[in-house]
């Protein structure tokens, strides 16, 4: 298995546990859940499922009768009419099994199981509360895509389950790192900056990842997955928002606002985009997408008024929003045309601004401060009468009395600092010191794809630099 080796070990401590475990297993849609618990709990299963998307109460009990009757070798289904019954011969035939090994009961898609009045987590709580925790040999593995649904009904319940969840597992994509080796196990080399252009397009989703075929260029395969009439991508964005939340009308309506300002966007400024007032629902989405890792909230430097922006961090959602939302009617070689376009520039320099947001440990390895509690934070400041306006994008605030201001470029072949970009960065640490007033060492940081051209310009002004082949280092 590739990466996941904490989530491993946490699972396999809990076959090894003297008592029975609960386990929560969230994260994004297609980022491997399943086949993690499978794999590594799957020899153990003595019940597992799978919810229906979009299936009522008679469907979801029937499934459930289904695979219990597939379990404990019945002849054929039996029929029940509330939960309450299926209960009550789920833990009947668990009664059964033996004590001698860990028993695993795998709830796979939660959220769809538990239907709007259905009663299924309080029967499932009474299961948990009345019989699994007393025994020593289960582990119930609930998972879910609909993270925030979990954490909200099960994670953080106030009822029957209120601190029940022994491990909470959130999964998260692959790293540019883990990413190359999922590639390679597939028998894909790829360079690394091949490997970057997958990732700011669909980012570290195994499922996604699993489409490039053996001898595909980054072109060929984009082209493919998101552009052509079969492509799984092309159509995947409305089945990925539309599993995961409730009223995903109102998430998505924020994802295209944030995917038309790169850069991010406070609270206020996306309702006004959208012309509406703040409410619970978009208050309650923009905390489902924070949660869901879709978006990320990033701090202003000194944490001034207007302090909090959000940023879409999905990189799908984004291509989506760029690239394959105007553009249903195939035509071959249509990639091509749109990757030489300005439009394709700005979004590349942006995607590779989120990868850099996503490998920040990686960065401060590469500057050599792993062991420095920092802060990140980013700060725009307007342009008016009293101030010249600039933009710092990535701000590292050490513990050290240094601050690192990042700029982040990506180029296909070296960068060269020139007369105007030197000014434009000597301008903005002067600029940033006299408006923060800080007293902290200020370093510029230029974080690239290819590097940077050895010149006066760049000895002058570049304190450290970080490369993209420092972000694949693990």
């Amino acid at each position: 298995m590739i990466g996941r080796k904490k989530e491993v070990k946490r699972l396999k401590a809990a076959l090894l546990a003297k008592k029975s475990s609960f386990i929560a297993i969230t994260g994004r849609r297609r980022v491997g859940k399943t086949f993690l618990i499978d794999t590594t709990l799957g020899r153990h299963y003595c019940f597992s499922m799978t919810g229906i998307q979009n299936g009522d109460k008679t469907s979801q009990l029937f499934n459930f009768s289904v695979k219990l009757s597939e379990y404990a070798n019945s002849e054929s289904p039996m029929h029940f009419d509330s939960w309450q019954k299926a209960f009550v011969q789920l833990r009947q035939y668990l009664q059964t099994l033996s004590k001698e090994q860990k028993q695993v009961i795998f709830i796979d898609e939660l959220p769809w199981v538990s239907t709007a009045r259905s009663g299924f987590i309080q029967l499932l709580a009474h299961l948990w509360n009345d019989f699994l925790s007393k025994e020593k040999h289960f582990i119930l593995v609930i998972c879910g895509s609909a993270t925030s649904w979990i954490t909200q009904k099960i994670i953080n319940d106030k009822g029957g389950l209120h601190n029940r969840v022994s491990e909470i597992i959130h999964l998260k994509p692959f790293s540019l790192s883990e990413t190359k080796l999922f590639l390679k196990s597939h028998q894909l080399r790829l360079t690394n900056l091949q490997i970057a252009k997958i990732y700011m397009t669909f980012g570290g989703i195994p499922f996604y990842l699993e489409q490039i075929k053996k001898g595909e260029s980054f072109a060929v395969a984009i082209e493919r997955i998101c552009f052509s009439e079969t492509g799984i991508l092309r159509n995947e964005y409305r089945n990925l928002y539309e599993s995961l939340f409730n009223n995903a009308s109102v998430h998505q309506s924020i994802v295209q606002v944030l995917a038309e300002a790169p850069s991010g966007l406070n609270y206020q400024e996306i309702l006004e985009k959208l012309k509406a007032k703040s409410n619970g629902s978009y208050t309650r989405a923009m905390d489902e997408l924070v949660i869901s890792d879709f978006v990320i909230s990033i701090s202003s430097f000194n944490k001034k008024k207007k302090g909090i922006y959000y940023r879409l961090i999905d990189e799908y959602s984004i291509f989506y929003h760029r690239f394959i939302k105007d553009n249903k009617k195939y035509v071959p070689g249509i990639w091509q045309q749109l990757a030489a376009t300005q439009a394709y520039k700005v979004w590349s320099g942006y995607a590779f601004e989120d990868l850099c947001y996503k490998h920040f440990k990686e960065i401060k390895k590469a500057l050599g401060i792993e062991s420095v509690y920092t802060e990140i934070s980013s700060l725009r400041v307007q342009k008016d009468k009293e101030q010249e306006g600039f933009q710092i994008d990535l701000i590292i605030d050490r513990k050290d009395d240094t601050i690192n201001l990042c700029e982040m470029k990506f180029y296909d072949s070296v960068f060269a600092i020139d007369k105007k970009q030197y000014e434009t960065l000597r301008n903005r640490k002067a600029l940033f010191q006299e408006y923060t007033g800080t007293k902290k060492q200020l370093f510029t940081t230029l974080i690239s794809s290819n590097g940077i051209k050895d010149n006066d310009y760049a000895n002058e002004i570049v304190d450290s630099e970080v490369t993209l082949e420092d972000l694949f280092v693990r």
